[in-house]
C-alpha cells in the first residue's frame, strides 16, 4: 500500500499517519508537494478527482481517499488495537466526537483559512474575507464549548481510550493555531486534553 501525502502542517494527512503510528502499521509513503500543486497534477486527479490528499492506493491498484475513510479501511484490515471504540456505545461515543470535531471546530476552522489567511490569497480567488475573520471567533466557541465538557476530568475526548476522536481533534486544533487561533486562555481542560495527547509519540507521526 502507499499513502500520498503532505508533510506538516498539512491536517488530513497527518491524521492518517498518526493513526498508522498508534496501530504500528507501515505504509509506504509518496511526497505529493501541496506548495508546488502538485496535488492538482493530471496525474495526481487520476487518484483522487478533487485533488485532495491524503490517498490511499491499495494493494490491488485502487485508492480510496478522505482521511477517515483511509482509517477506516485500515480498522477493518487491522483491528487492534481498536481505534474507533470497542462495544456498541464506545464506538457511539468516538464516532459522536469526530463529528463534533468537524462540524463545530473543523468547519470554521476551514473557512478561517480559505477566507481569511493571506497565505490562501495566491491560490483561492474567491474569498469572503469578512465571513472568514467572523469565524474565529466561531473556533473560539468551539473551544471554550469542549473545555467545558473536559471539564469532567476524562483522560480522552470520548472516554478513558485514545481514540480516532482525539486524533481528529488534536490536528484540528494544531492546525487552528497554525492559522493563528490558538486554545483560549481560560481553557485549561482543553490546553491539560491537549498536552497529555501531544506527548504521546505518535503526535509526531
Amino acid at each position: 500500500m502507499k499513502l500520498y501525502n503532505e508533510d506538516y502542517p498539512a491536517p488530513n494527512p497527518r491524521k492518517v499517519r498518526i493513526y498508522l503510528a498508534e496501530k504500528n502499521l507501515k505504509v509506504e509513503l509518496v511526497h505529493v508537494p501541496m506548495r508546488e500543486r502538485a496535488h492538482k497534477a493530471p496525474d495526481f486527479v487520476v487518484k483522487n478527482s478533487l485533488g485532495q490528499l491524503p490517498v490511499l492506493e491499495t494493494d490491488d491498484g485502487r485508492f480510496i481517499s478522505e482521511s477517515l475513510a483511509i482509517c477506516r479501511y485500515l480498522e477493518a484490515l487491522h483491528r487492534e488495537p481498536s481505534m474507533f471504540g470497542e462495544g456498541a456505545f464506545e464506538q457511539a461515543t468516538v464516532e459522536m466526537w469526530i463529528r463534533r470535531a468537524e462540524f463545530r471546530l473543523w468547519a470554521p476552522m476551514s473557512q478561517v483559512w480559505r477566507n481569511a489567511d493571506e497565505r490562501t490569497e495566491p491560490v483561492i480567488k474567491a474569498r469572503f474575507k469578512d465571513f472568514g475573520e467572523h469565524n474565529r471567533t466561531v473556533v473560539a466557541d468551539a473551544m471554550n464549548w469542549i473545555d467545558g465538557e473536559l471539564a469532567d476530568g476524562r483522560e480522552f475526548v470520548a472516554g478513558k481510550n485514545f481514540s480516532m476522536a482525539d486524533i481528529v481533534l488534536l490536528c484540528g486544533i494544531d492546525f487552528a493555531k497554525y492559522v493563528r487561533m490558538d486554545m483560549p486562555e481560560r481553557a485549561r481542560h482543553l490546553r491539560a486534553w491537549h498536552q497529555r495527547v501531544s506527548s504521546r509519540p505518535t503526535a509526531r507521526a
